[in-house]
């Protein structure tokens, strides 16, 4: 009988995965819909334009995925801090410092071939978005300092070092322009679709997915970070680390947001300049949220925003209607999520009340 009860509760958990953040996106749709209509443009030639422009050849499909890469890592890095308890606002910052990471080390070591410029670039920008959550990490572990206010202000702090880094020890000899010099083409990673943008990070964070996953759902440390974000009072009860896992779980997760800054220069930009991220972190917040928390959601979310981030521009030079919108869409998305799961929680709360006391269960105190 318990385990039919726990295949129920399993199969409804799955289901709610799957509708709440279909709802979300439908309540979206709907209110972008009706702004769009307000304008006097017809919405379903709108949403048609959105679709031609992130599915309309092979350079649309590669520019979809392109603009979709950056916010899988930084939501990946989300989600894992999000899975210990941590509210982590700085993969922005991370970002940053990976970009930053990955872009001294390509050009200190440019002499080196392929086979090893390309991981030094890589683990560098890791090493770097690790190191600055690390430290966010470590001031709530260890400090009590609130961490939202700590990766906050590293974001600015992060943005304004890069600032620094272009227009003094890493400018580009002879420019006028605020960017670091090119990085070598042995540390670029591989093109997929022949004139195109897309390259082989997709394939970097897909993977990154699976191993997150893996370590999150099927090892002991990450159900020791699952305990911790669940309930830290019976996680340390229990002789689990609180302190020592929200450090591990701020390290990786600045760690995949700094992998993302890595892959946008070595497979994107090609250099280091100021404004490198158009608020991947903060955007990697809602692919975390649109995606349950789960990996591999997070994934998914992400190609869902590069969609309609791509589109977008086909929807502005069409029919007039401001890419801006997708600004709207994207944040309707998030309160609808929140406010559908405050619904179910809501729903799930009352009936297990009803439950018990339908059973003769009573809780004092």
């Amino acid at each position: 009988m318990k385990v039919l009860l726990s295949k129920e509760r399993t199969s409804s958990a799955w289901l709610l995965a799957i509708l709440l953040p279909a709802i979300a996106l439908g309540i979206a749709a709907l209110i972008s819909a009706l702004l769009i209509a307000a304008q006097g443009v017809d919405p379903l030639k709108a949403f048609r334009c959105i679709i031609q422009g992130a599915f309309g050849g092979r350079g649309s499909l590669g520019e979809t995925v392109v603009k979709a890469s950056p916010l899988m890592f930084t939501g990946l890095g989300v989600t894992f801090a999000f899975r210990c308890g941590v509210f982590n606002i700085g993969a922005d910052g991370q970002f940053y410092a990976g970009a930053l990471g990955a872009t001294c080390a390509s050009l200190a070591f440019a002499t080196f071939p392929r086979v090893l410029l390309l991981p030094v670039g890589l683990i560098s920008g890791f090493l770097a978005g690790s190191v600055w959550g690390a430290i966010a990490g470590y001031l709530k572990a260890k400090k009590g300092i609130n961490e939202i206010i700590t990766t906050i202000m590293f974001n600015y702090i992060m943005a304004l070092l890069v600032g620094w880094a272009v227009h003094g020890p890493i400018k580009e000899p002879g420019s006028v322009f605020p960017q670091s010099a090119r990085i070598p083409p042995a540390a670029e990673l591989t093109k997929l679709l022949a004139g195109t943008r897309l390259h082989a990070g997709v394939l970097i964070a897909l993977l990154c997915a699976a191993v997150t996953y893996h370590v999150l759902e099927r090892t002991v440390t990450g159900y020791h970070v699952r305990v911790v974000g669940l309930n830290p009072h019976a996680a340390e009860y229990a002789g689990v680390s609180v302190a020592r896992n929200v450090i591990f779980a701020m390290l990786v997760s600045g760690g995949l947001a700094g992998l993302g800054g890595a892959v946008e220069i070595l497979g994107v930009q090609g250099r280091l300049m100021e404004g490198i991220s158009s608020g991947y972190g903060y955007d990697g917040i809602a692919a975390a949220l649109l995606g349950q928390l789960t990996p591999f959601g997070a994934f998914l979310a992400a190609l869902v925003f590069g969609i309609i981030r791509s589109g977008a521009n086909t929807m502005q030079r069409v029919v007039s209607v401001p890419a801006s919108v997708v600004d709207i869409m994207q944040a309707t998305v998030i309160f609808a999520l929140l406010g559908l799961s405050a619904l179910s929680l809501f729903r799930l709360r009352k009936h297990t009340a009803g439950s018990a006391e339908k059973n003769g269960v009573v809780c004092d105190g």
